[in-house]
């Protein structure tokens, strides 16, 4: 008997240990990839959507996990109430995720009205991530290395897009409000002192965050707290383009969750422009704002009509819609020097793209220049664009500073690319009559034109350099003629193209005065194109290129080659080297590129360090 029991005991502790060995101990490890435990240690509701281990640990420290899933209200009123009191921070990020993540699944629900309680959960996380960070609490203020410190952050940014967005729709409703919160009343204001414009001229406001960009290399983002925007301005008469500045609010909460629960606490709203250099004070301490300066930039090129400019230009079919213009990228700011692009044939300001984001992306130059660019028909004679270039400039200068208070105006860079490097060097060049010597052979007082039209042929041909332009750049520049502009494409050309009647009015009545070569260059149009200005054979072409810059300009050169050879003997397939040399320059370099060279990093690195160095002769000056 007793046996028998001994062999039952033996077969059933046998059975458990088999059954023991055969599955995982309660508690144990297993090995997963760098990734995989990377993932799991950033796990948040921003990344995952789920709550961290941090939020955890405090869940489980009140018992609260199952309560969660089954009343996430109840458990943030009963946090918050605990935060009252106790001055742990851990309780203010734990309600910053919590409060996120409620906002979440209220804004999926299927009732209406639980929908539009999710701003509010939002709103709130924002307020508790603030506070984490923020807030004076006898446990000391977060290390640099504690990774909630940039969740929190996150937080607070994502919290304060979605908490504000409760417009039609889902916009964003950025004025002065009374928000009733689920756990007490923020009466906020809206605080411009530092932001340049007016909130009467946009038309609304876009989160950065709600768009991923393409067709730009790199995305401009300074990591900081705030929310970054897209201030869409509104349209106007003067603006044939779309405009947007990236903005950056900043929720200033004035009160502590004492006096938010009592209903007493108030916030301030500001509003900054991600081209300042701003500085954050809260507290005594300097957080970094989140800035992106490259999603309002393609933003606007998502929809804007200048990607048909170009092309339609050349043919003549946009240039009545669209004239000849400066175009500002961004606001007019005193005391920052213009860097104007001019682009190339069949080209529009958009190919500049790649480059200005670059540009703005470097803090140093970002708050010493300012971005322009000139808009011009392609297809019309080099001299007449130029003409339109140096008038664009005085207008705008006179336009913006009518008082020459501002010096910077007169210490601008002037950067063309191809056809728009010839029109660059014709803003800094003295020619007197040696221009209309080179296409008439005569001085212009000795033409027999009206005075109309000898008045105009002085402004196209009689060039005198505009003082405001300091320093130029010349990205593969035909300065002696293009390889492509052989005759037949320039006759064919001449039959499609339509130029303004003005200028072919112009062209007509200096036709008679033509030299033989012109006119054997020009065939028997006498409308001549830019095609035909940037033969080897023009002779105006020629006189320019040997035309020194006015004195106190610098000039650099990018000159694109293709291919590995010997740079002197190459080109880019468009423009040879020895056309786009130049003597006398303040540097030459040169970029293995094809011809649309303005986009190529290397490019770009040289206009940066040609900058930087304008900014060391400007500091020169004034000292």
């Amino acid at each position: 008997m007793y046996f028998s029991k001994m062999i039952v005991r033996f077969g059933l502790f046998l059975s458990v240990a088999i059954l023991l060995a055969s599955c995982a101990t309660p508690i144990g490890i297993k090995q997963v990839s760098p990734r995989d435990s990377y993932r799991e240690l950033m796990a948040n509701p921003l990344t995952e959507g789920v709550a961290s281990n941090a939020t955890n640990i405090v869940l489980l420290r009140f018992n609260l996990v199952e309560e969660y899933e089954n009343d996430p209200a109840a458990v943030v009123a009963y946090l918050h109430d605990k935060a009252l009191h106790d001055a742990r921070r851990d309780t203010l990020y734990a309600l910053a995720e919590l409060s996120y993540l409620y906002g979440e699944r209220l804004e999926k629900s299927v009732p209406v009205a639980e929908q539009a309680l999710a701003p509010d959960y939002f709103l709130l996380a924002s307020i508790y991530a603030y506070s984490f960070l923020l807030d004076d609490r006898s446990e000391p203020v977060l290390n640099a290395f504690d990774i909630r410190a940039r969740t929190a952050c996150d937080l607070y940014n994502f919290g304060l897009w979605r908490g504000m967005a409760t417009g039609n729709k889902g916009a964003l409703d950025l004025t002065a409000a009374v928000r009733k919160l689920p756990v007490g009343t923020l009466a906020i204001t809206v605080d411009l002192t530092n932001y340049p414009w007016k909130l009467e001229a946009f038309e609304q406001f876009e989160p950065v965050d709600k768009y991923a960009i393409r067709g730009i290399s790199i995305r401009n983002r300074s990591k900081g707290v705030g929310s970054a925007l897209i201030g869409v301005k509104k349209a106007s008469q003067d603006a044939h383009f779309p405009q947007a500045v990236p903005t950056t609010i900043f929720l200033r909460i004035n009160a502590s969750l004492v006096e938010l629960t009592a209903g007493t606490a108030t916030a301030s709203l500001e509003f900054y422009s991600a081209y300042d250099d701003n500085l954050l004070v809260v507290k005594d301490r300097h957080p970094p704002l989140e800035t992106d300066t490259t999603t309002p930039t393609a933003y606007v090129l998502e929809t804007s009509k200048v990607w048909g400019f170009g092309l339609g230009a050349f043919w003549g079919k946009e240039f009545e819609s669209i004239p000849n213009g400066l175009y500002l990228t961004q606001p007019y700011r005193p005391g920052r020097i213009p860097v104007v692009f001019v682009h190339g044939t069949f080209s529009n300001p958009a190919w500049w793209a790649e480059m200005l984001n670059t540009l703005r992306g470097d803090p140093i130059l970002r708050q010493k220049f300012q971005f322009w660019a000139f808009l011009y028909n392609s297809s019309a004679p080099i001299v007449a664009s130029a003409a339109d270039l140096r008038d664009a400039l005085r207008n705008k200068i006179a336009q913006l500073d009518p008082e020459g208070k501002d010096p910077a105006l007169r210490e601008m860079v002037v950067v063309g690319h191809s056809q728009g490097g010839l029109l660059t060097k014709l803003t800094v060049v003295d020619s007197g009559n040696s221009l209309v010597l080179a296409l008439t052979g005569k001085d212009l007082d000795s033409l027999r034109l009206t005075e109309d039209n000898k008045a105009e042929a002085r402004r196209l041909l009689v060039v005198e350099p505009l003082p405001e332009v300091k320093r130029v750049v010349f990205i593969s520049t035909p300065h002696r003629g293009s390889i492509l502009s052989k005759q037949w494409v320039r006759t064919l050309l001449r039959k499609i193209v339509t130029l303004p009647i003005k200028i072919v009015q112009t062209t007509l009545s200096l036709g008679d005065y033509f030299t033989d070569d012109v006119k054997k260059m020009i065939g028997n149009s006498r409308s001549a194109t830019s095609i035909d200005g940037m033969s080897p054979d023009n002779p105006v072409l020629k006189t320019l290129a040997d035309t020194p810059l006015a004195l106190g300009v610098v000039g650099h050169s990018i000159i694109a080659v293709k291919g590995d050879g010997d740079p002197k003997l190459g080109d880019d397939g468009v423009v040879a080297y020895t056309s786009a040399h130049l003597e006398g320059m303040g540097s030459e370099f040169i970029v293995r590129s094809g011809h649309s060279s303005q986009g190529h990093p290397f490019t770009i690195e040289e206009v940066r360090r040609i900058l930087l160095e304008h900014l060391g002769r400007q500091a020169t000056l004034t000292q």
